[in-house]
């Protein structure tokens, strides 16, 4: 059952929807095809789970305006990963140990019980942090019932120890956690239990100041551990890295490594850490299996701290959204992200060109245009000089094959300025773009590399075109969606 506290809180937050319904739909840069929050704020993806047949996605939510503060978490359901519904508030900061935010935490099935494990956060009228790993439960993956702290701060760590990661392995659960040392170390810290109250800190498996890394950060949030195509797998959000050249440009990274966790030393050893997404738009990125075998990946489509004041939803009284789901394959050591195939679905009025040629010249093409479309270019030859396409007037994509650099440049929305975001590419062969009234997902080369994005273009300019210095042949295609 619901503490009084938490559903007065429920109660006001569906006030704050009805309230602002009318002001949040009639924003033209509402997402016609992700999720985003019926009002308010929204950040890091909760929760991803496939139980019952159901995929459920929970996030991080502030109802009560467009900053951040003391979060709920919100829940959509999907039998298909396109139709999606909203249901109830799932948690609500109310009792001693989250009455400041329930932040980000995983989702498991124990014994056909949906089970939430999340950090409660605590401070005090100076603004001093605690910070608790709770646990709540639903028997039917709609109504959650809070069972309280499983997890105190282990000593060595500041209160900045956060999103707690659950899986199985053999007949005993473990937890990760996102964790800064008192040395101010980010940190992946790992626990072991046989009945999900109990927990056993069994310390950090990796993190900076470390002799496989070096200073690497102060925090670590957001880690998922997993294992993929007979590797295993740390996704983590390291946060105090400086910019190296075309990496760590946003002001906090995602990213991951590939290696073995030793479950018997608490050792993760592990080759170098990779950016998953070269966008602007990326961060908190969770992981799930489903009833396929497939590891889906969904992120928040934002970063903390990067001029969320300035969107121009914000007047509408909402900001953010997740990613699309991505399939995630592990080929030579190296994560490819794939849009799920149910993506396809969406797909109506199809466009196609066979052998495109543009040659020192910009083109139009007929029908390849519009504000919620699917864009897929393949078989892709530029013979030398430079590629380039103009999105709605306010994105380009930006293909230098003699400097082999991969390029999206965008109008910035904080100031108007150009801003860019870069990778080195040996090779350009396709191109498969999801473009959604304000954001845009680049898939390139079959998910070797990703480039995501918010853009906020004029209304009525829909036109995307073309060009060349060089000589340049590909095949496209564009649906409406």
């Amino acid at each position: 059952m619901k503490s009084e506290t938490e559903r007065e809180k429920i109660e006001q937050a569906y006030r704050e929807i009805e309230k602002y319904r009318d002001k949040v739909e009639k924003d033209y840069y509402r997402l016609q095809y992700h999720l985003m929050p019926p009002v308010g704020l929204m950040n890091d993806p909760n929760g991803l789970i496939h139980w019952n047949g159901v995929y459920h996605v929970f996030y991080q939510w502030m109802p009560f305006h467009t900053g951040h503060g003391a979060k709920f978490w919100g829940h959509y359901t999907s039998c298909d990963l396109i139709h999606w519904k909203q249901e109830k508030i799932a948690l609500a900061p109310s009792e001693w140990y989250d009455k400041d935010g329930c932040y980000s935490g995983s989702a498991i099935d124990h014994d056909g019980v949906l089970t939430l494990f999340y950090t409660g956060n605590v401070k005090d009228e100076h603004g001093n942090r605690q910070t608790y790993q709770c646990m709540a439960v639903s028997k039917n993956g709609i109504d959650f019932e809070k069972k309280g702290v499983v997890v105190t701060l282990p000593d060595g760590y500041t209160a900045h120890f956060r999103d707690p990661k659950v899986w199985k392995k053999g007949d005993k659960w473990y937890m990760i956690v996102g964790a800064q040392s008192e040395s101010l170390d980010g940190k992946a810290v790992l626990f072991r239990s046989q009945n999900l109250r109990d927990w056993e800190h069994l310390g950090p498996i990796t993190g900076g100041n470390s002799r496989q890394l070096g200073k690497f950060g102060y925090m670590w949030e957001c880690p998922d551990l997993f294992e993929l195509d007979g590797q295993e797998v740390l996704i983590v959000c390291p946060q105090g890295l400086e910019a190296e050249a075309m990496r760590y440009q946003n002001v906090h990274q995602s990213g991951y490594f590939v290696g073995r966790l030793d479950y018997e030393t608490a050792q993760f050893l592990h080759g170098p850490f990779a950016e998953l997404d070269r966008g602007f738009e990326f961060y908190a990125p969770q992981t799930m299996l489903d009833a396929k075998g497939r590891r889906i990946l969904i992120a928040w489509m934002g970063v903390p701290d990067q001029d969320e004041d300035k969107h121009p939803t914000i007047a509408h009284r909402w900001v953010h959204a997740l990613t699309l789901p991505r399939e995630l394959k592990l080929k030579d050591g190296k994560l490819y992200q794939t849009p799920v195939e149910e993506l396809q679905m969406l797909r109506k009025d199809k466009i196609a060109y066979s052998n495109v040629t543009i040659a020192n010249e910009e083109m139009i093409l007929e029908g390849i245009s519009g504000d919620v479309i699917e864009l897929n270019l393949e078989n892709i030859c530029l013979s030398g000089g430079i590629m380039e396409i103009a999105i709605r007037n306010t994105a380009r994509i930006i293909y230098h094959s003699d400097e082999r650099m991969l390029t999206l440049e965008r109008k910035s929305f904080a100031n108007g300025l150009t801003e860019k975001r870069q990778c080195r590419l040996e090779r350009l062969h396709s191109l498969h773009m999801f473009l959604d009234t304000s954001s845009m997902e680049v898939f390139v080369n079959k998910g070797e590399e990703v480039f995501t994005a918010r853009f906020f273009p004029y209304k009525h300019n829909q036109t995307i075109s073309f060009a060349a210095n060089g000589h340049l042949v590909f095949d496209i295609q564009k649906w409406s969606l």
